[in-house]
């Protein structure tokens, strides 16, 4: 199927800088090839990474192309399919990652999974970032049945979806938040405190036996988890770059990290 538009409107930047760089255009419709998809847009994802790549912050480890349509993650319906696509048809409702860019009319994708009935478009475009994010962060963790995890930032998108696969796994979790978000987590069977000065103390106290392993998924929260490790093994952030300075594992992701199983 070829859409009859030409053309459709695209949110793009053609150099670094501030939100001011940003302009509405006029772009090609993309057309799908090998198994890729087209979806029409129905909700896109607006990410910390877009604006910390459009700010040049990120220039020496994320190189990027300009001009740049922002957006990794999308929801919408299929509007075509490329010749060698497998898994979905004209009129599916899909969401995944985009291969073109989510802040436009059109994009191109390869991998997606079926939105279920129940999900929004604005709840399904939630969960391809973020649950890709923390499933990485507790792989790289290593995390066994048993063992108790604290989670920075526990009640954030990223947070939230960590500590519910640790729970999974059998893992004891304590996860900062503010305390309005406490209650919040006691419901996903996490212990709750509050993040800032006396981190580390008032983590001894919740586990005196301590952690055996941290997940930060916030800003500010490593030199206490540095001190609850007693160094810094088996500490991953997904967001602080203090991790350099500390020797910390900072981890990214890339594309190659993209799976539909995580969706």
């Amino acid at each position: 199927m070829t859409n009859p538009k030409q053309t459709m409107k695209a949110v793009s930047y053609s150099s670094y800088g501030g939100p001011d760089v940003l302009e509405v255009v006029d772009v090609p419709v993309p057309e799908p090839t090998g198994n890729q998809v087209r979806l029409a847009v129905r909700a896109a994802g607006v990410n910390p990474i877009d604006w910390k790549v459009r700010s040049g912050s990120m220039a020496e480890v994320m190189s990027v192309q300009f001009p740049k349509v922002p957006g990794s993650e999308v929801a919408g319906v299929v509007d075509a399919v490329g010749p060698s696509a497998t898994g979905a048809v004209v009129g599916d409702e899909m969401f995944g990652w985009s291969d073109t860019g989510g802040y436009a009319d059109y994009v191109l994708a390869t991998v997606i999974v079926p939105k279920p009935r129940e999900l929004s478009w604005t709840d399904a475009v939630t969960i391809p970032v973020a649950g890709e994010a923390a499933d990485r962060g507790l792989r790289l963790l290593d995390l066994r049945e048993g063992e108790t995890l604290l989670v920075n930032g526990a009640s954030g998108t990223v947070g939230t979806l960590a500590v519910q696969l640790a729970r999974q796994r059998g893992v004891t979790v304590i996860g900062t938040a503010s305390e309005r978000h406490h209650d919040a987590l006691r419901a996903l069977d996490v212990v709750p405190t509050t993040y800032g000065d006396g981190l580390a103390q008032r983590v001894r106290e919740l586990a005196p036996q301590g952690v055996d392993a941290v997940l930060d998924a916030g800003v500010g929260g490593l030199p206490a988890a540095v001190e609850l490790r007693g160094g810094t093994e088996r500490i991953v952030t997904l967001s602080d770059g203090a991790a350099f300075e500390l020797g910390i594992t900072f981890s990214s992701g890339t594309s190659d990290d993209w799976s539909a199983e995580i969706l």
